[in-house]
């Protein structure tokens, strides 16, 4: 069988449309149709089925697909093994980042890897609800993503690789002069009566208030929803609500009009991950961004270790 025939049916089982996988492959359909009949043919049973208007895959074709995410990790290793002897992690690695996340992370990430040479990474932000994150690793060597919990609960059907980069503690934003900016800590129950300013419906955030809500035993009133930090700040230094926010992003241009006071009651946090495909975990290049990701995340860390909340 043919490996890029095997990849087709691989970019099918994960993309779930000969259109989608027309799009990322640069084909037309009827191309992609084309291939997968010949595989099938090569294969000796029906590797799709009908579905509607389009097609699923078979057992056969799932079983097929699964054997060729194993070829494609097989020669990647191979290929890094080599790149390895050589000394050589060069080439060009694309990574997408939810917003906050490229904020801290990817220009020191950008400079060490300048420091390296060689290596070129080309950067794109991407906000989705924390489920979709995997579906990214398709179109991304390296997928920035969050999740409300550790492990991500809702990541656990998904063939990825995922590497840990930090715990990143969530606050509450005040406007300065709010009655709450006396407490060093704020409880729960503080903030029943509060208008906020949460976020989409699946954002990693809206968990927080539940899990406040559930503290205090009354709803949080939630007045608007945006995923856009930038804009959530604003809301907040107008004095038009209060927030969750990242710990180690939170203010940017409105430092100086909102105060942030860490949360005790509740485990307010967000986890930040590094997503690939299995295969594409395997090459060095990726492998060397993931290292610097890595020390980039540690050093975050430790310039901000006196903004942590207090241990419970």
């Amino acid at each position: 069988m043919d490996v890029r025939r095997l990849e087709l049916l691989r970019e099918l089982a994960e993309r779930g449309s000969i259109t989608e996988v027309a799009r990322a492959t640069h084909r037309t359909p009827s191309a992609v149709s084309q291939q997968l009949r010949v595989l099938e043919r090569e294969a000796g049973l029906p590797l799709t089925e009908k579905s509607g208007r389009g097609i699923v895959l078979t057992d056969a074709g799932r079983a097929l697909a699964r054997s060729a995410a194993d070829i494609a990790v097989a020669i990647e290793r191979a290929e890094a093994l080599w790149d390895e002897f050589r000394n050589d992690p060069t080439g060009e690695v694309s990574l997408s980042t939810f917003p906050t996340g490229g904020q801290m992370l990817l220009p020191g990430l950008v400079k060490r890897l300048d420091a390296l040479g060689g290596l070129v990474l080309t950067c794109a932000d991407r906000d989705v609800d924390s489920a979709e994150f995997p579906v990214l690793t398709a179109d991304f060597d390296i997928v920035l993503a969050h999740s409300p919990t550790d492990p991500p609960q809702n990541w656990n059907s998904t063939e990825v690789t995922a590497v840990k980069l930090m715990t990143e503690p969530l606050d509450i934003a005040l406007p300065p002069g709010h009655p709450l900016v006396e407490k060093e800590v704020l409880d729960p129950e503080d903030l029943v009566g509060e208008q906020w300013i949460g976020v989409p419906w699946g954002y990693p955030f809206e968990r927080t208030i539940q899990d406040i809500s559930a503290a205090a035993g009354s709803p949080m009133d939630v007045v608007q929803r945006f995923g856009d930090t930038r804009v959530t700040e604003a809301f907040v230094a107008a004095g038009l609500g209060v927030a969750v926010l990242p710990c180690y992003t939170a203010g940017g241009a409105y430092r100086d009009q909102i105060v942030l006071r860490n949360l005790r009651g509740v485990v307010a946090e967000r986890h930040i991950f590094a997503l690939m495909r299995p295969d594409r975990a395997e090459r060095l290049a990726v492998r060397t961004v993931i290292e610097a990701l890595q020390a980039e995340a540690a050093e975050v860390i430790d310039a901000n270790r006196h903004r942590n909340p207090p241990s419970e």
